[in-house]
């Protein structure tokens, strides 16, 4: 669900290996994928595959696993649509951005229904019906939200495995994905309040400062709600932004330079948000998310 760079990547790779996938997708990306088929452009291998691809879910049959990967503002929607594909107990597992399409998703279709999962990749639409990677990383962490996911949950990871992704069966999904969310957001919010890269950003002294005090705000408010964040990650991930291509920025900071609607309210908007929640403070966050705000809604 999404057949962009997540969705269209992973979709693909799937299918190379002899699953049966559908794409769910609109506008001129469909109909290129109707016409010419996907094509990946990647460091792992390129490929052009005969797709099925379609806007209406209800059109397919029944599926066994559901890869959600549709923008965040978009969650709910998509999710109603979604309602057909999972008629015969099939499930869905997220791999969108930040900490929260977990609840989003569950309240829509019931939590039983929606694992976790946190995707790693550098991608994007080249042109429609073209999905480029851009790095040489393409990884899918996912997890069991219920006991009763365990056997789909082991059997999606036997088809990654099989079509050479790199996956994990995580067993605490939802550390997996803070994990994540506390370098997303500092990586997003500096580079696209900045309009600049992450070399840009680690190597000035005051940018440094707000990547890493954004972190470890979003770090505390993870702590704050319970969730097993190790003492140091707050360092590692600055490490691990440390080691990123100079020329690297946030999909967000590209969505806003295009004049795009913006993930914020999920990201920086969603730490300050939860941070008040919690009776604790988040400035950076909040001071990021108000300098964002007045393009949330794109040109």
């Amino acid at each position: 669900m999404g057949a962009g760079g997540v969705g269209g990547y992973f979709g693909g790779r799937l299918q190379q290996a002899g699953h049966e996938v559908a794409f769910v997708a609109r506008g001129r990306h469909l109909e290129a994928l109707r016409s010419k088929g996907l094509t990946l452009k990647s460091p792992l291998g390129d490929a052009t595959l005969k797709v099925t691809a379609t806007e209406d879910p209800a059109e397919l049959g029944a599926a066994e696993v559901v890869l959600f990967a549709v923008k965040l503002w978009d969650t709910e929607g998509a999710a109603e649509r979604v309602r057909p594909l999972l008629r015969d107990g099939g499930v869905v597992i997220p791999f969108q951005n930040g900490v929260e399409s977990i609840a989003r998703l569950g309240k829509v279709l019931g939590a039983e229904r929606v694992m976790g999962g946190a995707a790693y990749i550098a991608t994007r639409i080249g042109e429609p019906g073209t999905i480029v990677q851009t790095g040489p990383i393409a990884r899918l962490r996912f997890g069991t939200t219920h006991p009763a996911q365990q056997k789909a949950a082991e059997a999606f990871l036997a088809a990654c495995q099989g079509a050479k992704i790199d996956a994990e069966l995580a067993e605490d999904i939802e550390r997996v994905l803070w994990e994540k969310f506390v370098l997303l957001v500092a990586i997003s919010a500096t580079t696209a309040v900045t309009r600049k890269t992450i070399g840009v950003v680690r190597t000035d002294p005051d940018l440094r400062w707000l990547l890493e005090t954004v972190m470890r705000e979003t770090w505390a408010v993870g702590r704050k709600r319970g969730v097993a964040l190790a003492d140091d990650l707050v360092a590692k991930t600055l490490a691990q932004a440390d080691s990123f291509a100079p020329e690297m920025r946030a999909s967000m900071a590209a969505d806003l330079e295009a004049g795009g609607r913006l993930e914020a309210p999920w990201l920086s908007g969603a730490v300050a948000r939860m941070a008040r929640e919690a009776d604790i403070e988040a400035p950076a966050n909040r001071a990021v998310f108000a300098a964002l705000k007045p393009y949330l809604n794109g040109k």
